[in-house]
Order: C-alpha cells, then structure tokens, then sequence
C-alpha cells in the first residue's frame, strides 16, 4: 500500500461570533439586581445569621426582626448594631 500526502493550501479561518445577548427592557451597563450588593445601614437584621436586610435606625429594625419572630418561631433572629458591635436577639 502506498501513502498518499494531500497538500492542504492555507486559508484564513474566520471564526463566527455571536453578539452579546442583552434584554430590550434593560440597559447593557446595568448591573443585574440580583448581583448588586445591597447597601448596608447601620442595624443588620438576621435570620439564622444570615443577614436579611439593614436599616438606619433601630425600631423599624425591631419591629420586622419581631413579626419574622412572630410567622416562624423556631428561627433565630438577631439585630446587630455596627457602629457599637453590639447584637440583640428578637423575642
């Protein structure tokens, strides 16, 4: 058997590129809401030690750590207060 050698001329290869897909509702520049880092304020609101929302000010923190207390008993839900480091657990 003998072996035949092709010669294979080269050639410019372009490769095919798609567009980047975007939504026509939202701007390409805008970060997706569920990747944008939340602003934290002074008092942390957790459940189960996972931080849940920060507020300004301490009563309104209060009052939503107590109705989550209040919906599921079982959690533990903790106010932290940044500027002192002090933590607080909802009753």
């Amino acid at each position: 058997m003998s072996e035949h050698h092709h010669i294979i001329p080269a050639v410019e290869i372009e490769m095919l590129v798609r567009p980047a897909l975007t939504r026509p509702d939202q701007p390409a520049a805008e970060t997706p809401r569920g990747q944008a880092r939340p602003t934290e304020e002074r008092f942390w609101l957790r459940v189960d030690g996972q931080m849940k929302r920060s507020f300004s000010s301490k009563e309104p923190a209060m009052t939503a750590g107590r109705e989550i207390k209040k919906a599921f008993p079982v959690v533990v839900v903790t106010l932290e207060d940044t500027k002192d480091g002090s933590i607080e657990t909802v009753k």
